[in-house]
């Protein structure tokens, strides 16, 4: 306990007993203060006036349990993680142009919710280079008269790009967004870039028919093949009749697929990292 005056004379202290009291002897007469402190307790005061010839009993203080104070720190939903490293893959683009969105080069990166896997597959589609890329595309094909059931002219082109542009959403879409969210698959290429050239080279091969499922195990990319043979029966929708393609067509070109999917991961492997901008400086995934 300790007893302080408002005249700022020195303050006294005592201790109590193993009952609690305490006692201030010759205390001059006046206002003060009597602080009353215990470990493990919350402090208390009181104030009281002292006058002349009087012997002050304090009434009996009872003093309330400390209330303990833990640091708490809180971690972000995986959502919320998930969408800060979508956030940074949507501005990765080859030579600064070229959307480069579906490549993680973070180790471990979070599971992308269903609605995740569907923004990015939008963000993907509507990119003005992704635009771009397919009128080009319709270009070549009107250049060299294929599917001539279009015709040629303006007319020809429109719906040439359309086809075009309707594979790429397709694909994107069915392989990308809608069966990694029903097979819960991850439709990334996740950045290896550590060990040897030889097992780098295996390591890209494999991802033309392996994919992360959400709970962090390597399996078969079941969203990608059947993506590309959904994508390749839906084109026979709006091909020209001549150049619809049959069953046995569709399976070898989705084999050819997973050819050009094996040949692009060896690019991000080794060759895309380095002349992209915006990539994290994160170390690389693993397998």
């Amino acid at each position: 306990m300790k007893l302080t005056r408002e005249d700022q004379s020195p303050a006294e202290e005592a201790v109590s007993d193993e009952d609690g009291r305490f006692a201030f002897a010759n205390v001059a007469p006046g206002p003060f203060q009597i602080a009353i402190t215990a470990e493990g307790f919350s402090p208390q005061s009181s104030s009281f006036v002292l006058q002349p010839g009087e012997r002050r009993v304090v009434p009996q203080i009872a003093l309330a349990l400390a209330t303990a104070v833990t640091e708490v720190h809180v971690v972000p939903p995986r959502v919320e993680v998930a969408e800060d490293q979508i956030k940074e893959q949507e501005k990765q683009r080859v030579l600064g142009v070229v959307p480069n969105f579906y490549v993680s080069y973070v180790r471990n990166a979070v599971p992308l919710s269903p609605k995740q896997k569907f923004e990015l597959a939008w963000k993907t589609s509507v990119d003005p280079i992704s635009f771009g890329v397919v009128g080009v595309a319709a270009g070549v094909q009107q250049a060299q008269n294929d599917f001539n059931g279009y015709g040629q002219g303006a007319q020809g082109y429109a719906k040439r790009f359309a086809a075009s542009y309707g594979d790429f959403l397709s694909g994107t879409f069915i392989g990308g967004a809608i069966l990694p969210s029903l097979l819960k698959q991850d439709p990334r290429y996740f950045y290896k870039g550590t060990g040897s050239k030889r097992s780098r080279f295996l390591y890209a091969i494999a991802n033309s028919v392996i994919c992360k499922g959400d709970n962090g195990h390597w399996e078969a990319n079941y969203s990608s093949i059947v993506g590309s043979l959904a994508a390749g029966g839906i084109s026979n929708l709006y091909y020209p009749a001549s150049s619809r393609e049959g069953l046995e067509l569709t399976f070898e070109n989705t084999l050819i697929g997973i050819g050009e999917s094996a040949a692009v991961n060896l690019l991000q492997e080794f060759v895309v990292r380095k002349i992209s901008k915006n990539v994290p400086n994160q170390e690389p995934a693993t397998p």
